[in-house]
């Protein structure tokens, strides 16, 4: 009795830590779960025990294993976090060609965001100024862009980087055929 309430505490406790961990309220977990934001609750204060269905909606809505879940974790474990290329969030723009693949954690939002945008021959990102001060950085991996901020443009090829206030309308085309790049975005 004693071990499977330990594992009930344990689970609710490492439930709990890893949605605020992932920047994941109550109600967008349930969102992305299927799981009622009433029954998250009781789990997490440990008074419901979870069925292996419910488990499973929540540590895919999560993106941990179960066994991550349970694990106390060490201390001194020098990986934070891995995230699986198909479990990576992905906005697509196709109307746009382009799709931008989200390689920060929630957490991050509003302040250091790290995206791989990848472009259809001639795709195009275009963005409305963000916040003062902000600032983007634009490593090309693949092809030619053509990055427009305020007034000017610049050309780049395949390993060229560029920085540029994004407080102004800005934007990326893909130059002539499919490109692909990273992308930080850097708020002051």
């Amino acid at each position: 009795m004693n071990s499977d309430h330990s594992i009930s505490e344990r689970l609710a406790k490492r439930l709990k830590e890893t949605r605020k961990g992932k920047g994941l309220s109550l109600e967008a977990t349930a969102r992305l779960s299927g799981v009622s934001r009433s029954m998250l609750s009781q789990i997490e204060r440990c008074e419901s025990s979870p069925t292996v269905a419910t488990l499973w909606n929540l540590t895919r809505a999560l993106q941990v294993d179960f066994a991550g879940l349970l694990d106390e974790g060490r201390a001194d474990s020098a990986i934070l976090e891995i995230m699986r290329a198909n479990r990576t969030p992905t906005i697509d723009s196709q109307g746009e060609g382009c799709r931008i693949r989200i390689l920060s954690p929630p957490d991050q939002v509003g302040q250091l965001e790290v995206y791989e945008i990848s472009f259809t021959q001639n795709g195009v990102l275009l963005s409305d100024p963000h916040r003062l001060g902000c600032v983007e950085h634009l490593t090309v991996l693949e092809g030619m862009l053509t990055v427009t901020a305020g007034t000017e443009s610049a050309e780049l090829d395949t390993g060229d980087t560029i920085r540029y206030a994004a407080d102004s309308r800005h934007g990326i085309r893909a130059t002539g055929k499919p490109a692909k790049a990273l992308l930080i975005v850097q708020n002051s």
